[in-house]
């Protein structure tokens, strides 16, 4: 029997639609945009800096860490503190500030059992070495005190020091905040409940055969102190080691917002 035309034309042609109905359709291939990169934001939305150098001004000063050989600690000065960092002088997470740690088993000076990661004053290339009966000598410092360690949980965040000992040390002696002097032997207490992690402005001000020391704008200290080579110095200095009964790896830890020197005459 013989299809009419019409049938036979539409069955010739079912191979073809077939095939058109089943091939995928042509997609044109988008490439994705590449993924941004992952930096870790400030408190005002701006990538974090990556070194110390970024959030402070250290042109004026070297670095001791609690590295290197015993009475031989690691010194980083400049030019090369301005790219510096590490686990014990870094950037802290919101980008804001620098913290400086110290481990109770770290290297100590030649004349200290304590370890330290801290800034000592330079001017220039040469150690600062300066007399508070001639002009005016002023530390502005914003920091905050994050750790301490367990056994003997002291730590001193800032100092006047001379070329033989301390003059005027902040220290913090479990929660009490003090401005010590005389080798220990005089004291004024700052805050009496310090908080871990707490902000505060300090100035010392050095001048006249005196040293003022401020706490939060307030004046807290004037003391009868002079004398000359002396030199500011900021950080985490941990007044603890093994012998104190802490494990060598617990550390002090200081973070700095903000840090200035002036003299003038």
């Amino acid at each position: 029997m013989r299809m009419p035309p019409v049938a036979a034309a539409l069955l010739a042609a079912f191979p073809l639609i077939v095939a058109c109905s089943m091939a995928p359709a042509a997609v044109t291939a988008v490439p994705s945009p590449a993924p941004a990169p992952v930096v870790p934001p400030t408190n005002d939305g701006a990538p974090a800096p990556g070194v110390p150098a970024d959030v402070l001004d250290l042109t004026n000063w070297s670095l001791t860490l609690p590295t290197g050989e015993q009475s031989d600690p690691d010194e980083v000065r400049q030019p090369a503190l301005a790219d510096y960092t590490d686990e014990w002088f870094r950037v802290d997470p919101t980008g804001t500030g620098v913290a400086f740690t110290a481990n109770a088993g770290g290297v100590t000076t030649e004349n200290s059992g304590y370890p330290r990661s801290e800034l000592r004053e330079r001017i220039g290339e040469e150690r600062a070495a300066w007399s508070n009966t001639r002009g005016t000598h002023t530390l502005e410092v914003r920091q905050a005190v994050t750790a301490l360690p367990d056994a003997k949980p002291h730590v001193v965040t800032a100092q006047i020091h001379d070329a033989e000992d301390d003059v005027v040390e902040i220290r913090l002696e479990g929660s009490r905040l003090l401005a010590e002097y005389d080798d220990g032997d005089g004291s004024v207490e700052l805050d009496p409940d310090y908080r871990l992690g707490t902000f505060y402005d300090l100035a010392i001000v050095a001048a006249a055969g005196r040293v003022r020391v401020l706490y939060d704008g307030v004046e807290a200290a004037d003391l009868p102190l002079s004398g000359d080579e002396w030199y500011f110095k900021v950080g985490s200095y941990v007044q603890s080691n093994p012998e104190r009964g802490d494990r060598p790896e617990v550390v002090g830890t200081v973070v700095v917002e903000r840090l200035r020197v002036k003299h003038e005459d």
